[in-house]
């Protein structure tokens, strides 16, 4: 009987180039680790050209990978545009594509706010960095995707683009929600399904919903977020890397157009 490739084999990725949108991120720069783990070239395409090179640079001396660091800004669409020909000048090739990158910052005026006082401008900066740049880079990568053979686009959704916030949670805190976050989110989860069944068979297209991710929140806010969620904690960065793999790998052949929610059940209730 064949029983096919190794889980090994199909998780490997060596030869292949990932393309990581918001790679110098708390969970970007763990899902770059776990890719180049497996064998792939790594770009890191973030605001600050700084961390991004720094990343890079830790990836190339964890891993012996070759890497790329690309400084973008994500509301720059010209910006956005040049960054799939700059990796295909160094590499030749694109085969994953991870976009993570998105507006997450409570200090951010007229964000998290109450409802009645978020801004429209940050609204649009939300759905510039959030969803349009995810659809620029799915049209400037779509090509060298298709010539891969194992072309795959994964985006990060999120449980607020599939729930409404539970504003129990915040209570006694500082802490909000913004609307263009979960309009953005939802708009991403929405876009790779539309993207699926368009771009297939040539590209995958996935997205990957985390939940709450634990960093120094009040104690407040983390155990009533424990408490609402059936594994009775907030996720760490680590809780990704996995899910990215698999998505990124040929473990996923199979799948498209599916949202993999890793929220420890925050939403199954």
């Amino acid at each position: 009987m064949d029983y096919g490739r190794s889980l090994h084999e199909l998780s490997r990725l060596d030869d292949r180039v990932a393309l990581i949108i918001g790679g110098a991120g708390h969970i970007g720069r763990v899902s770059a680790d776990g890719l180049a783990e497996r064998g792939a070239s790594i770009v890191i395409v973030d605001i600050s050209a700084e961390r991004s090179q720094a990343v890079a640079d830790e990836l190339t001396a964890r891993h012996g990978v070759k890497t790329l660091a690309i400084q973008a800004n994500l509301e720059n669409e010209t910006e956005v545009k040049a960054v799939p020909q700059k990796v295909l000048d160094v590499f030749g090739r694109i085969d994953i594509l991870v976009h993570l990158a998105a507006i997450v910052d409570p200090e951010l005026g007229g964000w998290t706010c109450r409802f009645e006082d978020q801004s429209p401008a940050q609204w649009r900066r939300g759905l510039e960095i959030n969803l349009t740049s995810a659809f620029l880079l799915a049209q400037g990568c779509l090509e060298p995707l298709r010539k891969s053979g194992h072309g795959t686009m994964i985006f990060f959704g999120s449980t607020y683009g599939i729930v409404g916030p539970d504003w129990s949670i915040y209570e006694g805190t500082d802490m909000g929600n913004a609307a263009g976050y979960a309009a953005s989110k939802g708009g991403v989860i929405q876009l790779s399904r539309w993207l699926a069944t368009t771009l297939a068979p040539s590209v995958r297209v996935n997205s990957l919903s985390p939940g709450g991710v634990f960093r120094n929140h009040l104690d407040s806010f983390h155990n009533a977020y424990a408490n609402k969620t059936p594994l009775k904690r907030m996720a760490s960065e680590e809780d990704y890397k996995g899910a990215v793999a698999f998505l990124a790998s040929d473990l996923s052949s199979y799948v498209t157009g599916h949202n993999l929610v890793v929220d420890g059940g925050w939403t199954a209730w």
